[in-house]
């Protein structure tokens, strides 16, 4: 039997899904996969939320560049689940070439990189041969990374705190933040150090870095993030009998008298409509969360309102030839963050295509193209030198000016879990409570919990529940293991 056609046999209940993001359209398969009979709705016309593709002559662009590690165990079970594991492959081994453009020429280049011994071996030899850090800072970083591992992040002490300041009384200058803590956390994070719950940054780099040796291996997609998380996803939720209705905007839901929801949609085409469902996932932002949820669903729904956010400029450059002899680079002294190789995937054919993924642009996420034009083709001359004598055949932009929650202290006790104090109504995204920062891989936990949360409401069981790794051990002894 096909698993669409087991999902409909064994279907008992239905549910609604709100969002066609990663969250959403993981809480439709989930719920599917479980038994139930699911739609999903989405306001745009593509799914993916925030990580999309889109048309740009020739070439098809990822609105920003996205990667996931070795221990995103989640994001790696959904990749299997749509069947795009092969198409975002992950490294063999952490390697990171990381430019100084501030040092002189032929010490410019230092590498993050990992070795096949256990933890916390396995990244000694790489930070004792750190060329960005003195070596006073290396054996500092590795008294710090100790300290951090004995911190629990659950401990809500921890989520008080900022993550800067704590570096700053473990003894981490300016110069170790700016070329390892700020180089990690700034990319997984969206916010620097100072702006950062110490919760927070202790579980991504205790999870990243601790967790086990080949944890922080990095795995990124080779085709356009359009065809992983819209293509395939579409064709997945098809399969496993979920209708999915695009261009379809949730305006209002009512919990009626006999306990089912009634979920009211956006006039369209068609005229406007209500759909009438046991159970409802909302997979939207927090502000349209908050502008859905009936009364009474949160003991205290306006914290939904103090859920800050950060943002993401990507910088697109199309050169007249090959100026990046790597899949990217990570850069300091210039304000260029990472610059990675996009032409296979985008289809160009002649030249190649750079993306410059761009954390925490507050500073730039408004400015004129021209402005960012002026501003980073030069900073790509400093830090890649073919670019000198190359043609710039394109220069373009993407904004994401609320990519993600911002991580600040305190944003933990604003998170929500997945259950609401209404029965058959859930909660996904990757701002709720999942321990995680604003991730694929937390969106994915999200989805999965809220359908866990939607089915125990239905009688029934998230026969994904147990799908990939739970969350990493508390703190304790480092573990020993080689990935």
């Amino acid at each position: 039997m096909t698993r669409t056609a087991t999902s409909r046999a064994a279907a008992a209940g239905d549910a609604v899904v709100v969002g066609g993001g990663l969250a959403g359209v993981t809480a439709a398969l989930s719920l599917a996969d479980s038994g139930v009979r699911v739609t999903l709705l989405e306001g745009r016309p593509r799914l993916g939320g925030l990580a999309f593709s889109f048309r740009r002559g020739e070439l098809t662009v990822d609105n920003g560049q996205h990667v996931y590690l070795r221990c995103c165990t989640a994001y790696r079970w959904f990749l299997d689940r749509v069947g795009g594991a092969a198409l975002a492959p992950l490294q063999e081994r952490l390697d990171v070439p990381v430019l100084d453009v501030a040092r002189p020429p032929g010490r410019r280049l230092g590498r993050l990189r990992r070795d096949p011994l256990p933890v916390p071996l396995h990244l000694g030899r790489s930070l004792t041969a750190y060329p960005h850090l003195s070596l006073a800072d290396r054996a500092r970083v590795g008294r710090a990374a100790a300290a951090l591992y004995r911190l629990d992040p659950a401990d809500p002490a921890l989520d008080a705190r900022d993550f800067g300041g704590w570096l700053a009384e473990h003894g981490q200058s300016p110069r170790a933040v700016e070329a390892l803590w700020d180089l990690i956390g700034v990319a997984t994070l969206n916010a620097r150090a100072d702006d950062v719950s110490l919760a927070l940054a202790a579980m991504v780099l205790r999870t990243g870095l601790l967790s086990g040796a080949g944890a922080s291996d990095i795995g990124w997609a080779r085709v356009p993030l359009g065809e992983l998380h819209d293509t395939l996803a579409r064709r997945a939720l098809e399969e496993a009998g979920v209708q999915v209705l695009t261009r379809a905007r949730a305006t209002a839901l009512e919990r009626r008298e006999d306990g089912r929801w009634r979920v009211a949609l956006a006039e369209g085409a068609g005229g406007a409509r209500t759909l009438a469902t046991d159970a409802v996932v909302l997979a939207v932002p927090p502000r349209e969360t908050h502008g859905l949820l009936p009364g009474g669903a949160l003991e205290d729904a306006g914290r939904l309102l103090e859920i800050g956010h950060s943002p993401i400029l990507n910088v697109h450059v199309v050169y007249d030839r090959k100026v990046l002899d790597a899949p990217f680079v990570a850069a300091l002294g210039t304000p260029i963050q990472w610059a990675f190789d996009r032409t296979e995937a985008s289809g160009l054919t002649e030249g190649q295509y750079l993306a410059l993924s761009q954390s925490a642009a507050d500073e730039d996420i408004d400015a004129p193209v021209a402005d960012l034009r002026a501003r980073y083709l030069p900073e790509l001359e400093r830090l890649l030198p073919l670019t000198r004598t190359a043609q710039v055949r394109d220069f373009f932009v993407t904004r994401e000016r609320t990519a993600t929650f911002a991580p600040a202290p305190g944003v933990g006790r604003l998170r929500p879990g997945a259950r609401t104090r209404l029965p058959g109504l859930a909660l996904a995204g990757a701002w709720t409570a999942t321990g995680w920062p604003a991730t694929m891989e937390g969106a994915v936990r999200s989805g999965v919990t809220a359908a866990d949360a939607a089915l125990a409401s239905l009688g029934r069981t998230c026969l994904v529940r147990h799908a990939f790794a739970p969350d990493p051990a508390p703190a304790g002894t480092l573990p020993g293991a080689v990935a």
